[in-house]
């Protein structure tokens, strides 16, 4: 499998992130990591066909993304090869979330290749995270989800880090731009504060919707809403759980999205509002059973 109409292309990271061993915080266990990675791998589990073209490197660190991408169904066809060392990224788990210290530069993971000429041949192309304002890959990533808003569906989760590697604004303008492009936008209250500080976050989905767009916005244990162009915002309750992790949380909230998207018939930015309310209730779900337990990767909803 290399396409098709069912299938989703996810252009971005797999990296490796470095987290606190439970019980000893000078410790640090080697975890499969990045957005778009972990996207992949949560279509693969609910059974969507989908390809990650990522860059995989030549350590020990790369062979294990590369198992674990294979052992989910995660089509790698399309990644590029490269001796270079795997990307790090250091989790450093507070209060108000988990934060990051990256390192980036001369790694495998970001010499992405351009997929402009394949966009098509996806029913829907993902694009967003560390890979959209990384080089050398912001630029492949920038053609092909140019490619991908003009013949296929272009999915965007803007996914912000916050970090001095990322420069002063964070990559700001290049992921603006990006959601800018989007046929359907996934964004946290975090990402909408960073992207488009002062403004109110919802008055910035309707802006966002106003042009056509699916904007859906994750407010962590405060639900989530879905805005169109045409219809009232429809919300979803979190699924209630007793948090054990919360790492790749909004991944698989990414990934059941999608993944409900295309078992309702259609990749498409303007599902009716019933299936909008469908599709968050999936989603919502499919995050609640990443924070049900430790690791990143969600298990189909139960009865939905």
């Amino acid at each position: 499998m290399t396409g098709g109409p069912g299938a989703v292309l996810v252009l971005g990271e797999a990296l490796v992130d470095l987290v606190p061993v439970a019980g000893d915080g000078a410790l640090r266990a080697a975890q499969f990591g990045g957005a778009p990675a972990n996207v992949a791998v949560g279509l693969a589990r609910l059974g969507t066909p989908v390809a990650f073209a990522g860059g995989l490197g030549g350590d020990g660190f790369a062979r294990t993304i590369e198992e674990r991408l294979r052992a989910a169904g995660v089509d790698l066809t399309l990644c590029e090869r490269s001796g270079l060392p795997t990307a790090l990224a250091v989790a450093e788990p507070g209060a108000g979330g988990t934060g990051y210290h990256f390192h980036l530069q001369d790694t495998a993971t970001f010499r992405l290749p351009d997929l402009s000429a394949r966009a098509a041949g996806f029913g829907a192309v993902y694009a967003g995270g560390l890979a959209a304002v990384v080089g050398p890959a912001a630029s492949a990533v920038r053609a092909t989800a140019a490619a991908a808003a003009e013949h296929s569906l272009l999915v965007v989760d803007p996914n912000v880090r916050r970090d001095r590697t990322l420069g002063a604004d964070h990559g700001s303008a290049a992921l603006r731009a990006l959601c800018g492009l989007a046929h359907v936008v996934k964004v946290s209250d975090e990402d909408l504060a960073t992207l488009w500080p002062g403004a109110d976050p919802e008055e910035t989905c309707r802006e966002l919707a106003a042009g056509g767009r699916l904007v859906v916005l994750t407010r962590g244990a405060r639900g989530s809403t879905a805005y169109t162009a045409t219809a009232p915002p429809v919300s979803v309750a979190a699924t209630p759980v007793e948090v054990v992790n919360t790492i790749g949380a909004g991944d698989a909230f990414t990934a059941g999205l999608l993944s409900r998207m295309g078992a309702l018939g259609s990749f498409t930015a303007t599902p009716y509002p019933e299936e909008v309310r469908d599709m968050l209730t999936f989603a919502s779900e499919t995050a609640a059973s990443v924070c049900a337990r430790a690791g990143t990767e969600p298990s189909a909803p139960a009865g939905i």
